[in-house]
């Protein structure tokens, strides 16, 4: 079995050494007008560098002295996260500024603040007017990417392995590059490190995350205790929330997320890990005007093996799953729970727990996640979680993982991985001798406060790297009931979604597809406007402007009529046409959302 299909939580104590100097932390970045040179200004790294021809995006290692030809512009980048071969050359993408965002095990963690493309695309004057038209479409996407929200990374550390198996690898292991060292699911930019590994520019090589990065400190008792909240998108199947959904045929989940809960007290560090995923079926929820659009299951040959093949990931990674469905039982999403859950009888090492979310906790409370607590401490319990000393001894381990669930895997599940992540760190402070067996951090609402603001951020963050908005419900993991302003707030935050999932998330998952390898460029492949013609033209603003235009011209004609009844029929015939305007726009609502033009739903 290779390392990538190993358990991730089983297996002897090992080190947690860190090595210095892995990665270049500064570089400075000359242009040219035939070319980019990035050199390492670090102290570990100095000297060593490459070069990028800007004509087709050659890559070499510098060798010998610059030259004493003057740059054209010389600037400071902190990274190199790729690059990415096109029609007309090759893009380099560089981080132009970062944000330090807290430590962890002694090294310093950033956020990717800003990110810019190098273009190497001088053949683009050689590409024919078909191709010219792709290409500007593949560099809108590219101007996508430059944004991504959510991005970490640390020049020495291995950000994609949890505590736990962390401790279990070989010493050796910490000397490798970062890159070799890491989980290759969490890593953001592995596609675009491939030209990079090639020309073997290790030290330049810098594994980026996307998820979540969140460290605070707090005094319990008159003792300092460190808590760090990390999470980690899979790779696997990126998308955006109505784009992806569901599973692909290799079991492979839309909004995979690998949520890590470390407590850091004296001697002992501890850490608690809990996973959020799609409903692992075949599944789509084609936008299409309508705030909730119907949700559809595939048929498929594979279908019933794609439920299987997810899960035995999961078990040869994480130990016993324990798997926490938060759908409705009725309605739409009903289906799918009653789909999901005849799937999950097929698995009897598996445990499946239905938990209608809205109906239990309908009226806005929070703790109403307590009857769900309730039917799985003992699984909980028999998990467990991870503790070690300051001498590496392995005190406990976790032997297995709560896969929680809704439609998104956004608002009801960062509600309950909070409830849960609580509940856990009580037992984690009670077995480091902090609280007493009958003891909670509910007694102390400074640092309840500071918790629930941490997994409240969390949620946010996740939210906005699947659906773009802030995550709804926060108020109940804030303050465990649903407030005025939060209504408020998760208005607005609905009617982003809404907007974002149907006019803009066609070129986000376009983007995604392209980043991620999901869709390969090459030269006389098919056109992303090869498709039909209603598909290429955004016909919304037309409809909008005819619809608007009609109520107004409506209006303005019945005002007339009230005075003279020869308008009434052309008012008759104004509101009749604009009525069958909104009729149209309503029957083909899925032609006026933005689609994706590179991949289709798997």
């Amino acid at each position: 079995m290779s390392e990538e299909a190993q358990p991730l939580l089983h297996g002897d104590s090992g080190n947690d050494e860190l090595v210095r100097g892995l990665c270049c932390a500064e570089m400075e970045l000359r242009e040219y007008p035939g070319k980019y040179i990035v050199r390492s200004t670090d102290p570990y790294t100095v000297g060593h560098g490459f070069s990028v021809d800007r004509s087709h995006g050659v890559i070499r290692p510098l060798e010998g002295d610059l030259g004493s030809e003057n740059p054209l512009k010389v600037s400071t980048i902190y990274g190199v996260a790729g690059v990415i071969r096109l029609l007309a050359g090759s893009y380099v993408l560089v981080i132009t500024s970062r944000k330090e965002i807290g430590s962890y095990l002694g090294s310093t963690i950033y956020g990717v603040a800003s990110m810019r493309f190098l273009s190497c695309n001088e053949a683009l004057k050689e590409l024919a007017t078909q191709e010219k038209k792709d290409e500007a479409y593949f560099m809108s996407l590219l101007k996508i990417v430059e944004a991504t929200p959510g991005l970490n990374f640390s020049y020495d550390r291995d950000l994609t392995i949890n505590l736990q198996r962390s401790s279990q690898l070989a010493k050796e292991r910490t000397h490798k590059p970062l890159w070799k060292q890491a989980d290759p699911r969490f890593i953001w930019n592995r596609n675009l490190l491939e030209e990079l590994i090639e020309v073997k520019l290790d030290p330049f090589i810098i594994p980026l995350i996307q998820g979540h990065f969140q460290t605070i400190q707090f005094t319990l008792k008159d003792t300092p205790v460190k808590l760090t909240l990390i999470s980690r998108r899979c790779n696997r199947r990126l998308g955006t929330r109505m784009w992806r959904r569901g599973a692909n045929l290799e079991g492979d989940v839309a909004n995979f997320v690998e949520s890590e809960q470390i407590v850091e007290y004296g001697c002992f560090r501890s850490s608690f890990l809990q996973i959020r995923g799609s409903i692992p079926l075949l599944w789509e929820q084609i936008v299409d005007l309508s705030y909730k659009p119907e949700l559809n299951l595939i048929e498929h040959a594979e279908s019933s093996k794609v439920t299987q093949r997810h899960f035995y990931d999961l078990m040869q990674r994480y130990g016993e799953v324990l798997a926490v469905d938060l759908t409705d039982k009725h309605g739409d999403e009903g289906k799918l729970n009653h789909a999901y859950s005849v799937e999950m009888e097929k698995f009897p090492d598996v445990r499946y727990v239905s938990f209608d979310f809205h109906n239990t906790c309908g009226k806005g409370n929070f703790d109403s996640v307590q009857l769900l607590y309730d039917q799985i401490k003992e699984d909980i319990d028999k998990q467990g979680y991870f503790l070690m000393n300051a001498e590496g001894e392995l005190l406990m381990e976790q032997k297995g993982i709560i896969r929680s669930n809704c439609i998104d895997c956004l608002d009801r599940t960062n509600v309950t991985q909070s409830f849960l992540g609580r509940k856990l760190l009580d037992i984690q402070l009670q077995k480091m001798g902090l609280l007493s067996s009958n003891e909670s951090i509910t007694a102390h609402n400074n640092i309840l406060d500071i918790f629930k603001t941490v997994w409240v951020e969390h949620g946010d963050e996740i939210s906005q790297e699947y659906a773009g908005s802030h995550a709804l419900k926060g108020d109940l993991v804030r303050y465990g009931r649903q407030t005025f302003s939060g209504l408020v707030k998760d208005g607005l935050s609905a009617l982003s979604r809404y907007y974002l999932n149907n006019f803009q998330d066609g070129m986000r998952q376009d983007a995604l597809d392209l980043i991620s390898g999901q869709y390969n460029v090459s030269r006389g492949g098919p056109s992303p406007f090869q498709q039909n013609a209603l598909e290429n033209i955004s016909y919304l603003p037309l409809a909008s402007a005819v619809i608007i235009g009609g109520i107004t011209l409506t209006a303005f004609s019945l005002n007339q009529a009230g005075r003279n009844m020869q308008h009434f029929p052309a008012s008759i015939l104004l509101a009749g046409v604009t009525v069958g305007v909104v009729a149209l726009v309503k029957a083909n609502g899925k032609q006026f959302c933005s689609r994706p033009r590179l991949c289709g739903l798997y």
